[in-house]
């Protein structure tokens, strides 16, 4: 029986396990055990599972050698097929067509902030799923919980990105960006020199959460008027129970109420400045809630689908936004991912044009 490919097969659970939420600790290991593999030479790994000695190398346990064994020797490894055969049903009706529309994600972290995997994987991941762009947006410096990004880490991480961009496949590219801190007087967390280099910058709000509706609406609406801000990220804040063990920074299981401010206002200033509301898909979000979204389809908001994703195999929560944004009748031509890049960049650079 012909050999299949055992880190190919070892990257598919972890990319699964990711799908599903699963500890990053089980997903570590097959990543970890993928990586080992890869390094063998060809001769050494028919060696190793010959006599059965792979689960001496570092970073392979036994689980993962005998998935390695039955990938070599043919099979379709049976962990992999017990994980596919629970990964979730297809969507249906406006959600598919909603899905199949989206072009890329404006909404994804890696291992320079709070993400678990570095550029490179996030954006492979993204060439697999069939995007055309992901666009790059770890945290900004004062979240430091979550490794935010200096001025200096950032200009940094702008050049490993055109870097990357010329080595990646014909077709895809990763567009610069940044989820920004919005400030408690509404100012954006990083250098305004910076802020306009970016293809794409969301705004969110991370601290003060529970702030008056008042302080809350005032904060929402002098970020949105910033030029530099393109995508009001996860509009509420809030956090509900979803299953799987999560990822670091985002535990599931820990719920958190929605902030307070004025809809009216905050959705009236994004249709004033053409700026888009994110649909979060992460499954611990789902933000924002079913009945803000419809509110925000008959004002006629612009929306982004986004993943908010930490790992490669979050970047398919794609879609959890689709299924709710169907629901809530979220016309596909108001979704800014579901543009061309090129689109997608002429509608942000006309935010900063506009100051």
């Amino acid at each position: 029986m012909a050999s299949r490919d055992p880190v190919a097969d070892l990257r598919r659970i972890a990319f699964l396990l990711e799908r599903a939420n699963e500890a990053t600790y089980r997903v570590k290991a097959f990543r970890s055990a993928a990586a080992t593999v890869a390094a063998l030479p060809g001769a050494e790994l028919a060696e190793r599972v010959a006599a059965g000695t792979l689960a001496e190398l570092s970073g392979v346990g036994e689980v993962t050698a005998r998935c390695v064994t039955e990938s070599f020797n043919g099979e379709h490894p049976v962990y992999l097929r017990r994980i596919e055969s629970t990964a979730g049903t297809d969507l249906q009706g406006a959600a598919a067509a909603l899905r199949e529309a989206l072009r890329g994600d404006c909404h994804a972290h890696s291992d320079w902030s709070d993400g678990g995997s570095p550029i490179e994987e996030m954006a492979l991941a993204a060439v697999e799923l069939g995007h055309e762009y992901l666009v790059l947006t770890d945290h900004s410096p004062r979240l430091t919980v979550a490794r935010g990004l200096t001025a200096e880490r950032l200009r940094r991480q702008l050049d490993h990105v055109a870097a990357l961009n010329d080595a990646l496949p014909d077709g895809f590219r990763i567009l610069t960006g940044i989820e920004v801190d919005i400030l408690a007087d509404g100012s954006l967390d990083q250098e305004d020199e910076l802020l306009a280099r970016l293809d794409v910058v969301v705004g969110s709000v991370h601290s003060n959460l529970r702030d008056d509706s008042a302080r809350m609406t005032r904060r929402m609406v002098a970020a949105i008027a910033n030029p530099h801000l393109d995508i009001l990220g996860h509009l509420t804040g809030r956090k509900v129970a979803a299953g799987g063990a999560g990822d670091k920074g985002h535990r599931a299981g820990r719920t958190r109420p929605p902030s307070d401010f004025d809809l009216t206002a905050v959705l009236g200033a994004c249709l004033e400045h053409g700026k888009a509301v994110e649909i979060n898909s992460r499954p611990d979000r789902l933000d924002p809630p079913k009945r803000m979204l419809t509110v925000a389809v008959e004002a006629g908001c612009l929306f982004s689908i986004d993943t908010d994703a930490h790992a490669p195999g979050q970047l398919d929560w794609l879609h959890n936004g689709c299924e709710r944004a169907a629901l809530c009748g979220v016309p596909v031509e108001r979704v800014v991912n579901s543009w061309p890049a090129d689109r997608l960049l002429e509608w942000t650079a006309g935010h900063d044009l506009a100051n």
